[in-house]
């Protein structure tokens, strides 16, 4: 069976596709909006961990919303997780039938379905929604990030990488200003993936 998984090239859904690998035909989905190339770093990833890649354009309409929202709350949660319902949705979309599968764990706040949410994807697409690693609280993830993956961590603004956060955080820099960023994305730590490790 094909499972398309949200990929942003950080360890969790890295991780994420490791472990639907022995299942499923997993194919990594970055989900990009036009404003700013994104894509590319979780192509590499991709590339790197050994399964096929795309890219998914999502309407610009849908990051003109959340840079609404983030500016109305100051604050990033609700905006994350209106990208992240609309990118789950253009995925079930664009593979009708299929399973789609994100990398959300057990202890996220953001982003994170509610199950009626979760429900209502599977009902309206006909698809069957994976979540590998909402069993997983972070010191078991990091275990087996330790054990089956390469990353590197800095500051969320520092590191490259492919996540939704990036062209968000991008529009509203180049809107309002990077002070405006530094006021409503709280300093954070993420993560991006070299290479699996030797356990392969």
């Amino acid at each position: 069976m094909d499972v398309f998984l949200l990929f942003s090239g950080g360890k969790d859904s890295s991780l994420s596709a490791i472990l639907l690998e022995p299942f499923f035909n997993v194919t990594l989905v970055t989900c990009n909006f036009g404003w700013k190339e994104t894509w590319k770093p979780a192509k590499n990833v991709a590339s790197e961990l050994g399964f096929p890649h795309e890219v998914l354009r999502i309407d610009g309409a849908v990051l003109e919303s959340a840079y609404s929202i983030a500016l109305c709350d100051g604050y990033p949660n609700h905006a994350i997780d209106y990208i992240h319902l609309r990118a789950l949705r253009c995925v079930a979309s664009a593979h009708p039938g299929c399973a789609i599968a994100d990398g959300t764990r057990r202890d996220d706040r953001v982003p994170m379905l509610k199950l009626p949410d979760a429900q209502r994807l599977e009902d309206r697409y006909g698809c069957t929604y994976i979540r590998p690693l909402l069993g997983y609280g972070r010191r078991a993830v990091d275990t087996l990030v330790a054990a089956h993956l390469e990353i590197v961590e800095d500051e969320s603004e520092k590191i490259e990488k492919s996540d939704y956060e990036t062209e968000l955080r991008a529009i509203i820099e180049e809107r309002c200003s990077s002070e405006m960023v530094r006021t409503i994305f709280p300093m954070h730590a993420q993560s991006r993936v070299v290479r699996r490790g030797l356990q392969r």
